[in-house]
């Protein structure tokens, strides 16, 4: 039996550190918008939210061209909160759980037919990679902190967890999470883009097929 789930993606935010005046879900990866990347292997996904704040109309515009039964929230206060508050606007009705993504991440495809295969609660890390991330402690195969000094993996911004744990919230999805530590971790191959650099690397991953080998070009 699949899990009830409801997909919130988290793309409200202004990318000023990446500093080239989008919204990052719709920077271009490879001729495609990071948005429609995610939404690609997320076709058989019924209840799909995506939150929006900065440039919501581009967003709205870009995704209804890909396709029309998506939800939109808005986040009209982008300016001064986080992720959390924005996966708790759109956590009201939803389904039982509540996974969540960020705009600005690519996962690997067969990453993200695995962890849509998951139905209990999970947190998705992955290798240090990005410039400033949050971190995760992870003890026998829970994620037991986070932390912007210390930990084992880098917070990915994938989870899923029970609905009614994302009702109320204004800081960052992290945050949410950390009340129901320890909580069990997925590895998962992701490239994050917060800045100029993570949106180069990320670029090269998607071309090299989705790996970090990177190849020299004679």
């Amino acid at each position: 039996m699949s899990v009830s789930r409801t997909v919130v993606i988290s793309c409200a935010g202004m990318g000023k550190r990446l500093g080239i005046g989008t919204t990052k879900c719709l920077v271009d990866v490879d001729g495609i918008p990071l948005i429609i990347r995610t939404l690609r292997m997320l076709d058989d996904i019924d209840d799909v939210r995506i939150v929006v704040g900065y440039q919501a109309e581009k967003v709205i515009d870009v995704v209804n061209k890909y396709r029309r039964d998506i939800n939109f929230v808005f986040n009209h206060d982008y300016k001064h909160n986080g992720t959390g508050a924005s996966v708790s606007l759109a956590a009201q009705y939803a389904n039982d759980y509540i996974l969540t993504l960020d705009g600005d991440l690519l996962i690997h495809p067969d990453d993200m037919k695995y962890l849509l295969e998951q139905e209990d609660e999970f947190i998705g890390v992955t290798a240090p990679g990005t410039d400033n991330p949050v971190l995760t402690t992870v003890v026998d195969g829970y994620v037991t902190e986070f932390s912007r000094e210390r930990g084992t993996f880098e917070w990915t911004g994938v989870s899923q967890f029970l609905s009614s744990r994302a009702l109320t919230g204004d800081g960052h999805v992290y945050q949410l999470l950390e009340p129901g530590l320890p909580t069990k971790y997925l590895y998962i191959r992701t490239k994050e883009i917060d800045t100029m650099n993570d949106y180069e690397n990320a670029v090269r991953w998607v071309l090299n097929g989705y790996s970090d080998i990177y190849l020299t070009r004679q």
